[in-house]
């Protein structure tokens, strides 16, 4: 069948592209005929499943060649897109526009809004009040031992960075106090 649809297209294309230059105006003249616009209107609204709307449209002719309408659907990102046009005998002029839905909290969602929000209060509480003393997390027995290590380890280094200092010090100084000056360095 499909066949048959582009078969019947070629064929109507060929024929409209054919050359009618031998055939004479007066035998073969035909008319059309320029109804006036009619006043009407219409509009519907559909969705995916019963009791769902995703999209609409309204129009209206005026009867003097002015129409004007609405169209809307919802896109991928669950907005609602709205397209406002006029049509008349100077062009179409669309006017664009979006609404956005915004998504309904699950209840999962309220609760971590609301502990989040007495949080806040209760840090906003605290730093309004820098003399309120701030009870920090107490420290276990192991986090202790692990903090007098790094101390005892930080000490350890700090003293052997300072031997080093010192003996790289002595060694500038031997160095100097052994060098002939160059009388073309300037300081």
């Amino acid at each position: 069948m499909k066949f048959y649809g582009i078969l019947f297209s070629a064929v109507l294309i060929a024929v409209t592209n054919g050359d009618v230059s031998h055939l004479s105006h007066d035998e073969y003249s035909t008319t059309t005929v320029n109804y006036p616009p009619r006043p009407y209107e219409f509009g519907y609204s559909a969705g995916r499943f019963p009791g769902h709307v995703d999209r609409t449209h309204v129009e209206v002719g005026d009867g003097a060649g002015t129409v004007k309408g609405a169209f809307s659907y919802v896109d991928p990102k669950q907005q609602v897109r709205v397209v406002e046009y006029v049509a008349d005998e100077y062009g179409f002029y669309p006017k664009l526009s979006h609404e956005l839905k915004a998504p309904e909290d699950t209840v999962a969602v309220k609760l971590a809004a609301d502990r989040h929000h007495q949080l806040y209060s209760k840090i906003a509480e605290s730093h309004a009040n820098p003399h309120l003393p701030t009870a920090g997390p107490k420290k276990s027995a192991a986090v202790e031992r692990a903090e007098q290590k790094h101390l005892d380890l930080f000490a350890k280094i700090a003293a052997e960075h300072a031997k080093l200092g010192a003996e790289r010090e002595a060694e500038r100084l031997a160095f100097e106090a052994t060098s002939i000056r160059n009388e073309h360095e300037e300081y």
